[in-house]
């Protein structure tokens, strides 16, 4: 094996390999022996046919395709050894000339990670302040989800659920269909049924009709609707109007918080606006922290890592989408194959890779671990709630790959911890300084 050309970056080693003769007549003898015992040749036993005949048969291209499955491992595990490198994942080959036989093999390798001075962080977490209007919000959007709906005598007004009898006929083909005492929410601007139907219910009477056409917009996510225009014919049942309960202490108690009055509601509302802006903020300042502790890191790895993280979203999405034909009805719905989605993923998944080697950086010169307690206490966590499948997820997580992956989050999440603990540690060292001055 001569190594002809070679380049080193990116954490990506380039080698541009030569097989030398007798190494590929090594392996054409070892692709004729393994090709011989498969295939039947007329007129040998199974195992016996000489290579000239077996040659003849495969043809010359086959052969060598066997022989090269064989070569290129070979080749590329001795190219490991004698470069002493680092490699984490199979490599990339291409076939440049097949006599003799060279080839260029791109090793992804373990990525290099040189740590800023992330000790010096210093960024300030966002106050969270709860104001009277936030409260006030917060209370008519309780009393919202207890509204109740009234049957009203006057014309369709938007903010109304209307019941309605609608018949709808596709204008190329005639086909009609029949939807009876379909409750809609009369909403200014709704895409349901279709983007415009709303707006012709307002200002009808009860027991009254109407006939109008609409499209389908050419760009509608559903593309067996889009561009398609029909007639409806709707009959107006009913009209009802959302009636808000009185904020008072009756209200209060019927919420069943063991709370007597409007006051303790406020106060319950209030505490809880509190507690959930400062859990928000609380992962916005962990996410800042990262972030300016990898801005000073210095991070340099292969791009299989990003590819390997993007086909992880994609998995992601295919799991959120599933109830709905999973990724590939998603795609079709976007009008988007999957290397556009994949192009648009590339900037996150680059995000997720650089922080959390970073992160990883960080616990190895920290000395950042997770005991076997600790990971216990976790997985007993996760299994909470779980019910009948509890027991199955306790041993799946008890062991080997699983294991790891908690452990693992567990050991990013003290990260994390610990760089906010340094961030906090800065915070006010500035107001004292100017004091003391």
């Amino acid at each position: 094996m001569k190594i002809v050309n070679q380049s080193i970056e990116n954490s990506q080693a380039m080698l541009q390999i030569e097989v030398e003769t007798a190494e590929m007549d090594e392996s054409l003898d070892r692709a004729y022996r393994q090709l011989v015992k498969k295939v039947a040749v007329p007129g040998f036993r199974k195992g016996k046919a000489p290579r000239s005949v077996l040659e003849s048969l495969v043809g010359r291209e086959g052969l060598h395709r066997e022989a090269l499955e064989d070569v290129l491992p070979r080749m590329c595990a001795k190219a490991i050894e004698e470069q002493n490198l680092e490699v984490i994942a199979q490599p990339q080959i291409e076939i440049m000339e097949m006599e003799p036989v060279v080839f260029k093999a791109t090793f992804p390798l373990r990525p290099k990670v040189e740590l800023g001075d992330y000790h010096s962080i210093d960024v300030a977490r966002r106050p969270v302040e709860v104001s009277d209007e936030d409260v006030e919000s917060a209370m008519d959007r309780l009393r919202e989800r207890h509204a109740a709906w009234a049957a009203v005598e006057r014309p369709v007004a938007f903010e109304d659920l209307v019941t309605v009898d609608v018949e709808e006929e596709l204008k190329e083909t005639g086909a009609k269909k029949l939807h009876q005492t379909q409750k809609l929410l009369v909403i200014k601007g709704s895409f349901f049924p279709l983007p415009g139907f709303v707006e012709h219910l307002e200002g009808m009477e009860k027991g009254g009709e109407k006939d109008f056409a609409l499209p389908y917009p050419s760009d509608y996510k559903f593309p067996e609707l889009a561009g398609k225009e029909y007639r409806f014919r709707v009959k107006l049942i009913q009209v009802e109007e959302k009636r808000l309960p009185e904020l008072n202490d009756d209200f209060v108690k019927g919420l069943g918080q063991s709370m007597e009055d409007v006051a303790s509601l406020r106060e319950s509302v209030a505490t809880g606006l509190k507690n959930a802006g400062e859990e928000m903020a609380a992962r916005e300042h962990e996410r800042k922290v990262v972030e300016a502790a990898t801005a000073a890191s210095k991070v340099e790895f292969p791009g299989v890592l990003v590819e390997q993280e993007i086909d992880s979203l994609l998995r992601e999405r295919d799991m959120v989408f599933r109830e709905r034909g999973g990724l590939q009805a998603y795609l079709k719905t976007m009008k988007k194959t999957e290397q556009e989605i994949r192009e648009e993923f590339r900037p996150e998944a680059t995000r997720r890779v650089t922080e959390s080697l970073v992160l990883a950086k960080v616990a190895e010169q920290e000395k950042i671990a997770a005991d076997e307690a600790e990971v216990d206490a976790e997985i007993e966590r996760m299994v909470q709630g779980a019910g009948d499948s509890a027991e199955d997820m306790r041993k799946m997580f008890g062991m080997g790959t699983a294991r790891h992956v908690v452990e693992d989050r567990l050991v990013t999440r003290k990260t994390v911890q610990f760089l906010v603990g340094v961030a906090e540690s800065h915070q006010g060292k500035g107001e004292d300084k100017e004091e003391t001055s």
